[in-house]
């Protein structure tokens, strides 16, 4: 009878479980547009400080868990911050990775302060895109033909997106047009900064070293909150804002990534870029129903093209992975 590995859930489960990521994910423009009296900077400060805050008291508590089933190697020499959290001092791709995620943490949220929730997610949607390109860049991975046409198809999306939507902007006295700038060129930093931290952990993993992407995000968090500590003052934010933030700390990121490492022991990399793509229709959906934001006809347009040029690309990947994979005999067990 076939057993499965420490650590992993099954298939169904793992789905369902990313799907309930993507969901706790998308929550965060809508959220911000509940805010009464919270700036910014401190809308990132408040997000940050408490992620942090809620892994500081989550991974000690995940770690000793992954440890007593085996899944954690910590060598008797570690200290206290790598035993309990995994902050790697000596490891400078663990911080570089921190940075990243201090960099994905800050400019999310000064994004949805300049524009729409639906600009946002459709520019972070592109992250796999970027991601392939620099990992052909600097690991040397060959990218498919269909990879390519998605790049071109979700680039010539967003150029629509955009051109469309500056366009309006410069031709109306009364529309804000730097408002869109700054949020476009904001949402385009987490993509990016995904993509760069991506290849430096794969490239890492390429020679010897292990990156345990949760801790980072740690660092990420404290970094983040540490950097808009400053330009947020002086606090402005209400109690009702404060519980929000903190809300989301909690619940849209200290959670769902912790969750989110267990998912991708049971998924292929393509299937959780697939699902990770209900984030963007979650997101817009949400803040469509619940904060009156209607994204406009260039969004729809342009945005639906980005998504459908990611959704191909992923299948194919996804369906070219099954049809690679070695059938089972007889016995059930895979020919090796």
């Amino acid at each position: 009878m076939p057993t499965s590995s420490p650590g992993r859930m099954g298939h169904t489960q793992a789905v369902f479980l990313m799907v309930a990521v993507t969901l706790m994910w998308s929550i965060a423009g809508v959220v911000s547009r509940q805010l009464e009296a919270a700036t910014r900077f401190e809308v990132t400060f408040w997000r940050s400080a408490f992620t942090a805050l809620s892994l500081l008291v989550i991974l000690p508590l995940w770690r000793a868990s992954e440890r007593a089933r085996g899944l954690v190697a910590v060598p008797q020499a570690s200290g206290p911050l790598e035993r309990h959290w995994g902050i790697l001092p000596r490891s400078k791709v663990f911080w570089v990775s921190g940075v990243c995620w201090a960099t994905m943490f800050t400019a999310f949220m000064l994004a949805l302060t300049f524009t729409s929730v639906a600009n946002v997610l459709v520019v972070m949607s592109a992250g796999p895109l970027f991601t392939a390109l620099l990992a052909r860049m600097f690991i040397g991975q060959r990218l498919p033909l269909r990879t390519w046409l998605a790049i071109a198809a979700a680039g010539m999306g967003i150029v629509y997106m955009y051109g469309s939507q500056m366009w309006a902007a410069f031709t109306d006295p009364a529309a804000n047009a730097s408002g869109l700038v700054l949020g476009s060129l904001f949402a385009l930093c987490v993509p990016v900064a995904g993509a760069i931290n991506w290849t430096v952990v794969q490239r890492s993993q390429q020679h010897g070293e292990s990156v345990d992407l949760v801790p980072a995000v740690l660092v990420g968090a404290i970094l983040s909150s540490a950097a808009t500590c400053l330009p947020a003052l002086p606090f402005e934010a209400t109690g009702r804002d404060i519980a929000w933030l903190a809300m989301l700390g909690l619940v849209q990121l200290a959670i769902p990534c912790a969750l989110a490492v267990v998912c991708a022991r049971s998924l292929k990399a393509p299937e959780v870029s697939l699902l990770a793509l209900l984030e963007v229709i979650f997101g817009i959906v949400w803040a469509w129903l619940w904060a009156n934001e209607t994204p406009g006809r260039e969004v729809l347009l342009g945005g639906s093209v980005v998504i459908v040029a990611l959704l191909i690309n992923e299948l194919l990947a996804w369906r070219g992975r099954v049809n690679a994979e070695p059938l089972p005999d007889e016995s059930g067990a895979t020919p090796h």
